[in-house]
């Protein structure tokens, strides 16, 4: 029954996905935003939803020995797997779509707005890592930290909007205008689509993470494995799917922004919460690799975007090196 039920959320987060990728793409339109703003915030945001939740509720709601191992897992497993598996996933599918594309494997994104959410996901996480070397008994100093992450994102976010200015691209009918012309402009139609499309996501992939668990209750994976690897690859789904269609209609900079978008508040507004619920200690080898391998990932990235001054497949790729390092780590006992 729970392998059912995996296969039915899998399926359910796919429409979702594509709910919510249609319905924020109009969202932004009545904004007036541009697509790199759309992307790193808006579908970053509404797709960080399940990852985001996750930690939360294992820190507040948790009531065994494992639920603050596991808060803190999730928190710095989906920046990892965001800045290793999920490019990786992403410039997989530039390959897949090639024929489909009129740039074929040319990536056409805004390497401003990608490097601007690097730049800042790289400070973000890094001083989320200097904050969990730090004694514990040095409270109010972990509590600047977490005030100065949040400060950051919110930083990042109006110096995103105000660098860079609306756009405007074709898009598809809004899908609850139901074809009628009228309604493709309709802010309510589209807030009740994007609401639906949320509530299919959370719910969806919360269910999948369940199912997930159970999978692995049954073969007796140890709770930070498996909340730094199999909680965040089902959670990130949303992401993926998001960036792989974005990436079949040549949206590249909606593709590459809903992640680097995530990975930006995944770094700052999840680590402060992590810093605020918990002791915030990050001294096991595990938990100092994992992070590492996420910021060494990303800085690799973003200066090799700075010095080519574009975006190609083979640097997106490159993520999927560092996230088999992380599995091979994983295997042999060095990351447990």
């Amino acid at each position: 029954m729970e392998f059912l039920l995996l296969f039915i959320s899998l399926i359910l987060i796919l429409i979702a996905a594509e709910l919510f990728v249609n319905s924020v793409e109009w969202l932004g339109k009545i904004l007036k935003l541009s697509e790199g703003a759309v992307g790193s915030i808006l579908a970053a945001i509404g797709t960080a939803l399940p990852e985001t939740l996750i930690p939360i509720i294992a820190l507040i709601m948790g009531n065994n020995s494992n639920s603050e191992e596991i808060g803190i897992g999730a928190i710095l497993g989906a920046p990892l797997m965001l800045s290793t598996l999920t490019m990786f996933v992403t410039g997989l599918s530039v390959i897949i779509f090639k024929n489909k594309r009129k740039i074929h494997k040319n990536i056409n994104a805004d390497y401003n707005v990608v490097t601007h959410d690097l730049k800042f996901f790289i400070f973000s996480f890094t001083l989320a890592l200097i904050c969990g070397l730090i004694p514990s008994n040095f409270y109010y100093s972990k509590i600047i930290i977490a005030a100065i992450l949040v400060l950051s994102y919110f930083i990042y976010v109006i110096k995103l909007v105000k660098d860079n200015q609306n756009t405007e691209s074709d898009l598809p009918n809004l899908y609850f205008a139901f074809g009628n012309k009228k309604l493709m402009n309709n802010k309510y139609i589209i807030l009740i689509q994007l609401i639906l499309s949320l509530f299919l996501i959370v719910t969806s992939a919360d269910k999948f993470v369940d199912s997930i668990n159970y999978v692995s209750n049954l073969l007796n994976i140890p709770a930070f494995v498996l909340a730094i690897i199999l909680t965040p690859i089902a959670s990130e789904l949303p992401e993926k799917f998001n960036s792989i269609i974005w990436i079949s209609r040549e949206k590249d900079t909606l593709a590459l922004g809903n992640i680097t978008g995530a990975m930006m508040f995944q770094s700052s507004i999840l680590p402060a919460i992590g810093i605020l619920l918990t002791n915030w200690t990050l001294i096991s080898s595990g938990t100092l690799i994992s992070a590492l391998i996420a910021i060494v990932s990303a800085s690799i990235l973003f200066f090799r975007i700075t010095k080519k001054q574009k975006i190609t497949v083979n640097m997106l790729l490159t993520g999927g090196i560092f996230y088999l390092l992380f599995i091979i780590l994983v295997i042999t006992g060095i990351i447990r």
